[in-house]
């Protein structure tokens, strides 16, 4: 008797639902305009314009569409015709303010792309090297080029994607009776399948909070060996603020470097997820530059460029040149090495590698698997990371969605307060701070 009520009111449920489905408002996104494409946007992470659908075929964008909300990530692409009402200089922060769920933007215009992020999902500097990353004068389509830019972005892109991407289109403030048969159906479907849904959810978490531990013991061990490393640098630098020919340029590097030690220490101890330890190294990367400028104006020497640490151990400082090096069974490519290892490997000797405690004994951190793409991202950032690590078992992981979904949530930019929603816009400044779009601009930047 029980089960056939239950089946019963499961199909009025169905009925009304069909019915409230047709009372939905029409489909506005035909417009044109920021608010328009925003619109579309808190639908799906994929919007093309239908005067630049030859740009991104269907098959494409619903296949990209899928690939982001598959990640989990507020990640939005919109492809749109050089047009008025898309004014190049400002159309990214049109959007974005329209859309108004924080997140990384990245837009097509014409023949020309920029993308930009809040600083609670990715840096600015993250930004700019992704774009860099897929730039290529116009040498592939613009299928390729966004599919290779989402696939860099979903795994340091910081957050999840809007509620709003799964629920179907929203409901218009004035739609009265759509909008009270659709609380009816879902509150009937609240009672006949949430008691399951959320033992399945707590499950999830469960599963996943245990993840995340075994994950952070192994990180701690070698994010801890990465202080003191740091912490024992600082005290052979032998550096007194008043000693002799010191001035205040070298004092405010020896103050970065000592804040910069600090931060990583207070980080590592409030990090709770694998993903807050990429801030901890991208301290420790940013404190080693510092001392790096120091030492070089104590000597009287030019200023050094500002590079990635060495590719093989990042606590060998920054590199100082590239030198190709492949994987067992990999393709060449050039990697960024310390002078030392640059030696070592002119003559033709092995360089000196970061290894990483595993299962199999130490291991080059680069075969070590994912748990590890964290702590290499917050030192070699953006989009150089997943080209470093082509061909192996780390690089074949962090391209992934699962990848993302389990260590790819400690983003450059900052962190989300408590209890604040991705979906919220909150105080960060879109762009990593400082400004919007410093991935090149429409003008004059990198065309895909």
């Amino acid at each position: 008797m029980r089960t056939r009520l239950l089946l019963a009111l499961l199909g009025l449920l169905l009925a009304l639902s069909a019915t409230a489905f047709t009372a939905m408002p029409g489909d506005r996104t035909a417009d044109t305009g920021p608010a328009a494409v925003a619109e579309a946007l808190r639908k799906s992470p994929v919007y093309v314009d239908p005067r630049a659908a030859s740009r991104l075929p269907a098959a494409d964008a619903e296949a990209l569409a899928k690939k982001i909300k598959d990640a989990d990530k507020p990640v939005f692409v919109a492809v749109l015709p050089r047009a008025a009402e898309f004014p190049p200089q400002n159309v990214l922060e049109a959007v974005r303010a329209d859309t108004g769920v924080m997140g990384l933007y990245a837009i097509q215009l014409g023949d020309a792309f920029n993308a930009g992020a809040d600083a609670a999902v990715l840096s600015k500097r993250a930004v700019r090297d992704l774009t860099e990353g897929v730039s290529t004068g116009g040498s592939a389509d613009a299928a390729t080029e966004l599919h290779t830019f989402v696939d860099r972005a979903l795994p340091q892109t910081r957050g999840h994607a809007p509620s709003s991407w799964g629920a179907g289109p929203e409901l218009e403030s004035g739609d009265v009776g759509g909008s009270s048969t659709g609380l009816i159906v879902l509150g009937g479907l609240v009672v006949l399948g949430g008691a399951g849904a959320y033992a399945a959810v707590r499950h999830n978490r469960r599963q996943q909070a245990e993840r995340d531990r075994e994950a952070m013991g192994k990180l701690r061990v070698v994010v801890d060996e990465d202080i003191t490393a740091f912490g024992e640098e600082l005290d052979r630098l032998d550096f007194h603020p008043a000693e002799a020919g010191a001035d205040d340029t070298m004092r405010a590097d020896y103050e970065h470097a000592l804040d910069a030690y600090e931060k990583a220490k207070s980080r590592m101890v409030s990090a709770e997820r694998p993903g807050d330890v990429r801030g901890v190294t991208e301290a420790l990367e940013d404190g080693r530059f510092s001392l790096t400028v120091l030492e070089a104006r104590r000597k009287g020497a030019p200023l050094p460029e500002r590079r990635s640490p060495c590719f093989f151990d990042p606590r060998h400082g920054p590199a100082v040149t590239e030198a190709d090096w492949a994987p067992p069974a990999g393709v060449p490519r050039a990697v960024p090495v310390c002078a030392a290892d640059a030696t070592r490997l002119g003559d033709g000797e092995e360089p000196m590698t970061r290894t990483v405690p595993t299962e199999r004994g130490p291991r080059p951190y680069w075969e070590a698997g994912p748990v590890y793409g964290p702590w290499a991202g917050g030192y070699f950032g953006g989009g150089l990371l997943p080209g470093l690590l082509v061909g192996t078992m780390l690089g074949s992981m962090i391209a992934s969605p699962a990848y993302a979904a389990d260590y790819g949530d400690g983003g450059y930019g900052g962190h989300l307060g408590p209890g604040q929603d991705p979906g919220d816009f909150g105080n960060g400044d879109f762009g990593g701070g400082g400004g919007f779009g410093d991935g090149g601009g429409f003008d004059g930047g990198s065309g895909l």
